[in-house]
């Protein structure tokens, strides 16, 4: 799993589907627009805390930004 590539899906995602634009949503999360770009790009990795102001201006628990829906590969636990 690219957990890079997962993040930053999800982020946009949800900044998506709330119709916010990421400048809009960088204000809502106290971040600069460029650093949104870059995260939701996959250029940068991101500091938990961070993850956590994201988190919060989506209005979501964290966890949700880490799973990977689009994955082919699942395994089903036995």
């Amino acid at each position: 799993m690219d957990i890079i590539r997962v993040f930053s899906m999800n982020l946009k995602k949800y900044r998506n589907a709330l119709g916010l634009s990421q400048e809009a949503f960088a204000d809502r999360a106290g971040l600069h627009r460029t650093y949104i770009s870059a995260i939701e790009c996959g250029k940068r990795s991101i500091a938990l805390d961070n993850v956590q102001k994201i988190a919060d201006a989506l209005g979501i628990d964290t966890y949700l930004l880490f799973i990977d829906n689009d994955s082919k590969n699942m395994k089903e636990v036995h």
